[in-house]
Protein backbone atom coordinates (compact mmCIF):
# COMPACT_ATOMS: atom_id res chain seq x y z
CA UNK A 1 0.00 0.00 0.00
CA UNK A 2 1.13 3.50 -0.77
CA UNK A 3 0.37 6.36 1.60
CA UNK A 4 -0.84 9.45 -0.18
CA UNK A 5 -0.86 12.25 2.42
CA UNK A 6 -2.55 10.05 5.00
CA UNK A 7 -4.65 8.05 2.50
CA UNK A 8 -4.15 4.35 1.87
CA UNK A 9 -4.20 3.55 -1.84
CA UNK A 10 -2.79 0.61 -3.74
CA UNK A 11 0.10 1.59 -6.09
CA UNK A 12 -1.92 0.43 -9.10
CA UNK A 13 -4.79 2.77 -8.21
CA UNK A 14 -2.46 5.75 -7.88
CA UNK A 15 -0.96 5.07 -11.29
CA UNK A 16 -4.40 4.56 -12.89
CA UNK A 17 -5.70 7.83 -11.48
CA UNK A 18 -2.54 9.67 -12.52
CA UNK A 19 -2.92 8.46 -16.10
CA UNK A 20 -6.69 9.08 -16.23
CA UNK A 21 -6.29 12.51 -17.86
CA UNK A 22 -9.66 14.09 -17.01
CA UNK A 23 -9.95 17.47 -18.76
CA UNK A 24 -12.45 20.30 -18.67
CA UNK A 25 -15.30 19.67 -21.09
CA UNK A 26 -15.35 15.91 -20.49
CA UNK A 27 -18.51 14.21 -19.28
CA UNK A 28 -17.55 11.85 -16.45
CA UNK A 29 -19.34 9.32 -14.27
CA UNK A 30 -17.88 9.20 -10.75
CA UNK A 31 -18.70 6.22 -8.51
CA UNK A 32 -18.59 7.34 -4.86
CA UNK A 33 -18.63 5.12 -1.77
CA UNK A 34 -21.14 6.38 0.79
CA UNK A 35 -21.46 4.93 4.28
CA UNK A 36 -24.89 5.04 5.92
CA UNK A 37 -25.65 3.29 9.22
CA UNK A 38 -22.76 0.87 8.90
CA UNK A 39 -23.57 -0.05 5.31
CA UNK A 40 -21.62 1.03 2.27
CA UNK A 41 -23.30 1.83 -1.03
CA UNK A 42 -22.18 3.32 -4.32
CA UNK A 43 -23.65 6.55 -5.65
CA UNK A 44 -23.04 7.72 -9.20
CA UNK A 45 -22.51 11.40 -10.00
CA UNK A 46 -22.46 12.09 -13.73
CA UNK A 47 -21.78 15.51 -15.17
CA UNK A 48 -19.55 17.90 -17.04
CA UNK A 49 -16.04 18.64 -15.80
CA UNK A 50 -15.76 22.40 -15.33
CA UNK A 51 -12.22 22.55 -14.00
CA UNK A 52 -9.18 20.51 -13.16
CA UNK A 53 -6.82 21.96 -10.55
CA UNK A 54 -3.33 21.07 -9.32
CA UNK A 55 -2.66 18.69 -12.19
CA UNK A 56 -1.32 15.26 -11.23
CA UNK A 57 -0.20 16.28 -7.75
CA UNK A 58 -1.46 14.45 -4.70
CA UNK A 59 -3.84 17.34 -3.96
CA UNK A 60 -5.30 17.39 -7.48
CA UNK A 61 -9.05 17.98 -7.77
CA UNK A 62 -11.67 18.22 -10.49
CA UNK A 63 -15.06 19.99 -10.41
CA UNK A 64 -18.11 18.26 -11.90
CA UNK A 65 -21.44 19.97 -12.62
CA UNK A 66 -24.78 18.34 -13.36
CA UNK A 67 -28.39 19.50 -13.55
CA UNK A 68 -30.61 17.70 -11.04
CA UNK A 69 -34.35 18.49 -11.10
CA UNK A 70 -33.67 21.78 -12.84
CA UNK A 71 -31.06 22.87 -10.29
CA UNK A 72 -27.34 22.99 -11.03
CA UNK A 73 -25.27 20.89 -8.62
CA UNK A 74 -21.48 21.03 -8.45
CA UNK A 75 -19.10 18.78 -6.55
CA UNK A 76 -15.36 18.96 -6.18
CA UNK A 77 -13.68 15.57 -6.09
CA UNK A 78 -10.12 14.90 -4.93
CA UNK A 79 -8.45 12.85 -7.63
CA UNK A 80 -6.76 10.42 -5.23
CA UNK A 81 -9.57 10.05 -2.69
CA UNK A 82 -10.17 6.47 -1.51
CA UNK A 83 -13.92 7.19 -1.36
CA UNK A 84 -13.94 7.30 -5.17
CA UNK A 85 -14.34 3.76 -6.47
CA UNK A 86 -14.13 4.50 -10.15
CA UNK A 87 -13.99 7.43 -12.56
CA UNK A 88 -15.33 6.78 -16.06
CA UNK A 89 -14.97 9.21 -18.95
CA UNK A 90 -18.29 9.01 -20.80
CA UNK A 91 -17.57 11.56 -23.53
CA UNK A 92 -14.64 13.76 -24.42
CA UNK A 93 -14.92 17.16 -26.04
CA UNK A 94 -12.39 19.75 -27.09
CA UNK A 95 -12.59 23.10 -25.31
CA UNK A 96 -10.76 26.36 -25.81
CA UNK A 97 -10.59 27.10 -22.10
CA UNK A 98 -9.27 25.20 -19.14
CA UNK A 99 -11.95 26.50 -16.74
CA UNK A 100 -15.58 26.43 -17.90
CA UNK A 101 -17.11 28.48 -15.09
CA UNK A 102 -18.96 30.66 -17.61
CA UNK A 103 -21.38 27.76 -18.21
CA UNK A 104 -23.04 28.49 -14.84
CA UNK A 105 -24.30 31.88 -16.00
CA UNK A 106 -25.02 30.70 -19.52
CA UNK A 107 -27.46 28.04 -18.33
CA UNK A 108 -29.24 30.47 -16.00
CA UNK A 109 -29.44 33.07 -18.76
CA UNK A 110 -31.00 30.57 -21.18
CA UNK A 111 -33.62 29.57 -18.61
CA UNK A 112 -34.54 33.21 -17.97
CA UNK A 113 -34.81 33.81 -21.72
CA UNK A 114 -37.13 30.81 -22.15
CA UNK A 115 -39.37 32.02 -19.31
CA UNK A 116 -39.46 35.51 -20.78
CA UNK A 117 -40.50 34.15 -24.17
CA UNK A 118 -43.02 31.78 -22.62
CA UNK A 119 -45.12 34.53 -21.03
CA UNK A 120 -45.62 37.26 -23.57
CA UNK A 121 -46.12 40.79 -22.25
CA UNK A 122 -49.19 41.30 -24.45
CA UNK A 123 -51.14 38.47 -22.87
CA UNK A 124 -54.85 39.18 -22.59
CA UNK A 125 -56.82 38.57 -19.40
CA UNK A 126 -58.50 35.49 -20.92
CA UNK A 127 -55.10 34.00 -21.71
CA UNK A 128 -53.86 34.95 -18.24
CA UNK A 129 -56.72 33.05 -16.59
CA UNK A 130 -55.85 29.96 -18.65
CA UNK A 131 -52.19 30.28 -17.65
CA UNK A 132 -53.08 30.65 -13.98
CA UNK A 133 -55.41 27.64 -14.13
CA UNK A 134 -52.57 25.60 -15.59
CA UNK A 135 -50.39 26.75 -12.68
CA UNK A 136 -47.75 28.31 -14.93
CA UNK A 137 -47.96 31.84 -13.51
CA UNK A 138 -48.74 32.80 -9.95
CA UNK A 139 -49.03 36.57 -10.08
CA UNK A 140 -50.09 38.74 -13.00
CA UNK A 141 -47.32 41.35 -12.59
CA UNK A 142 -47.00 41.97 -16.29
CA UNK A 143 -50.65 42.61 -17.17
CA UNK A 144 -51.67 46.22 -17.68
CA UNK A 145 -54.76 47.30 -15.73
CA UNK A 146 -57.82 47.35 -17.91
CA UNK A 147 -59.10 50.72 -19.03
CA UNK A 148 -62.54 51.83 -17.88
CA UNK A 149 -65.15 50.80 -20.44
CA UNK A 150 -66.60 53.61 -22.45
CA UNK A 151 -70.09 54.71 -21.54
CA UNK A 152 -72.87 53.14 -23.54
CA UNK A 153 -75.17 55.27 -25.63
CA UNK A 154 -78.00 55.04 -23.08
CA UNK A 155 -75.77 56.29 -20.28
CA UNK A 156 -74.39 59.07 -22.50
CA UNK A 157 -77.85 60.33 -23.44
CA UNK A 158 -78.98 60.18 -19.79
CA UNK A 159 -75.95 62.25 -18.75
CA UNK A 160 -76.67 64.85 -21.45
CA UNK A 161 -80.34 65.11 -20.40
CA UNK A 162 -79.35 65.66 -16.77
CA UNK A 163 -76.99 68.45 -17.81
CA UNK A 164 -79.76 70.11 -19.84
CA UNK A 165 -82.16 69.91 -16.90
CA UNK A 166 -79.59 71.58 -14.64
CA UNK A 167 -79.14 74.39 -17.13
CA UNK A 168 -82.88 74.98 -17.48
CA UNK A 169 -83.41 75.28 -13.72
Amino acid sequence: MTTVTGLQLAPAEVMNRRDLDVKSGDVVRVHIKIQEKGKTRTQIFEGLVLARKHGREMGGTFTVRKISNGVGVERIFPLYSPSLEKIEVVRRSRTRRSKLYFLREKVAREIRRKMRNFLDFTTSTDDLEKIQEAGLAETPDFVEPEEAPEATTDEATAAEESKEEEKSE
